[in-house]
């Protein structure tokens, strides 16, 4: 949005979350300006270098955070010492609460990161006292079991090719709710990071990428691809 766009408002209100591109989707969204205002004196504005980590599986959950910019990698690993992604964040997404006083996964940068830090105990007062808020994050569990479910269909009995395609159709929804529909759609993780999130071999992968190309449902480009056959992608996705 140009700045001449942006809405006047007063001058004590947050400038950092004035200019928050991530804010409609984030859980600052259930918040007026006094309590934006008041949010924003809790946390601190981080910034992560790509693979750099935000937090580790089983370390004290003393932090939580907002996500404003870039892509982060979730993942466990298993005991054979195997790497499970569990799923990939984007702008909007919180990350770090746990009912447990541990994170349950590790998070790290995939590309530079933007991140509001808070201390987990710290934030928790605040959305005790906001009734909107408290509604707000019971949206986002909800909407994290719906891709909780994605998953287990991903990872059920379906053939490489359909695992693929419905993960570019969902990658694909992620980023239009962040406004972003170019033809060409960014896909900055690693197909390893792929394979690990679908269940997948590296190797099969590629190979499946290769074979949606020659079947020209997608464009394969330099960090990124083109969706050229929605129709076709989608019937296999959901066949």
């Amino acid at each position: 949005m140009p700045q001449s766009a942006l809405p006047r408002l007063s001058g004590d209100f947050p400038r950092r979350c004035l200019h928050c591109r991530a804010r409609a989707l984030s859980l600052c969204a259930a918040l007026d300006s006094v309590e934006l205002h008041d949010l924003e004196k809790l946390g601190k504005e981080t910034r992560f270098a790509s693979k750099e980590s935000l937090f580790s599986e089983d370390e004290s959950a003393s932090r939580v955070y907002s996500l404003t910019q870039g892509v982060a990698r979730l993942y466990r690993l298993l005991p054979d010492g195997r790497r499970h992604i569990v799923g990939f964040a984007l702008p909007g997404d919180f990350l770090g609460t746990t009912l447990s006083g541990r994170y349950s996964f590790s998070a790290d940068a995939i590309t530079p990161i933007v991140a509001c830090r808070f201390s987990k105990e710290g934030f928790s007062r605040f959305a005790e006292a906001k009734p909107n808020m408290l509604r707000r994050m019971n949206e986002f569990e909800v909407r994290e079991l719906h891709l909780a479910r994605n998953q287990m269909l991903l990872l059920s009995s379906r053939s490489a090719e359909q695992k693929v395609a419905l993960f570019l159709i969902g990658w694909r929804d992620r980023l239009a709710r962040l406004g972003e529909e170019p033809k060409t759609l960014p896909l900055p993780m690693k197909r390893r990071d792929i394979a690990d999130f679908l269940g997948l071999t590296i190797e099969t992968v590629s190979r499946t990428f290769t074979q949606l190309e020659r079947e020209k449902v997608i464009t394969n480009v330099p960090k990124g691809f083109r969706l050229l056959n929605l129709a076709r992608a989608e019937a296999l996705a959901w066949t």
